[in-house]
């Protein structure tokens, strides 16, 4: 079985060394550090922070990383912000080598329109993979692109798109982002699987909603526990990241009670792929 983890950002209004301990108590295996996670954003990045709080829980490493997305596009017809964003991912991916992680996932980006992607935007795409490229090269972390949501700008959302990228890029992993894939169809998750999972690195882990919209929990979803028994069938043996969103609840949880949450959700992984 493959590593459990959890992304930070369902820890997110916690100091960082917090969160370490909320998810070594809850027995997960290991995180994804989200860069953007507030006390370590807002605070200017502080690196040796993150160290420390690593080799105080050997027990989680290798950790992953998850590269900055929010409010950036790779793609963007704004030269400054594709040029920052790009930016940002490679030193993110130096970041995560720096600190031993091993796996990064990095956002494609999209269409700043919400059109079908043109010319203009795959030509972004190509230059950003090609520093992506160069970066990868120096390091010794995997970097992971993750599938978007099925939205009508989004440059990576389909797994005939995936497929298509990974086949061009061998050096390149993919994160498949279950939620979002759901968002399509069940069919569309499989069809993910059936053409990526050899480079499948990571998966973000999370159900469909009554809202329609991802990053629920999965104990109880008959939808998610089809798709993760099928990960189970094929051997998947890499991380499976809970990426859920602490908004979808009616109130606000306690850390305790996302620890209790977490515990359950890892019953549930447990069960299917042990």
């Amino acid at each position: 079985m493959g590593r459990i983890a959890v992304s930070t950002m369902f820890f997110h209004e916690y100091p960082c060394d917090y969160i370490f301990d909320y998810v070594a108590e809850a027995g997960l295996d290991s995180l994804e550090f989200w860069v953007e996670t507030p006390h370590f954003w807002l605070r200017g990045l502080p690196e040796d922070d993150l160290v420390r709080c690593i080799a105080d829980h050997p027990e989680l490493s290798p950790i992953t990383v998850h590269a900055p997305s929010l409010d950036l596009n790779p793609c963007s017809i704004n030269p400054k912000v594709a040029g920052i964003s790009v930016d940002y991912a490679i030193e993110a991916v130096r970041m995560a080598d720096r600190v031993g992680a091993d796996v990064i996932t990095v956002h494609p980006g999209r269409r700043t329109a919400k059109r079908h992607p043109s010319a203009y935007d795959f030509r972004r795409f190509e230059e950003y993979i090609d520093r992506l490229r160069e970066a990868a090269g120096q390091t010794r972390v995997r970097v992971a692109i993750e599938n978007l949501e099925p939205r009508v700008n989004a440059l990576l959302s389909m797994a005939d798109d995936a497929a298509e990228v990974l086949e061009r890029e061998p050096w390149l992993w993919f994160t498949l982002d279950m939620g979002h894939a759901m968002m399509t169809s069940c069919d569309e998750v499989v069809r993910f699987i059936d053409l990526c999972i050899d480079r499948m690195a990571n998966i973000h882990v999370s159900a469909i909603g009554g809202n329609g919209r991802p990053h629920h929990p999965i104990h109880d979803d008959p939808s998610a526990i089809r798709i993760l028994t099928e990960l189970a069938d094929r051997g998947y043996d890499g991380y499976l990241t809970l990426e859920l969103e602490d908004m979808v609840f009616p109130g606000s949880l306690s850390s305790e009670e996302k620890i209790v949450l977490l515990m359950r959700e890892l019953d549930t992984l447990d069960a299917i792929f042990s």
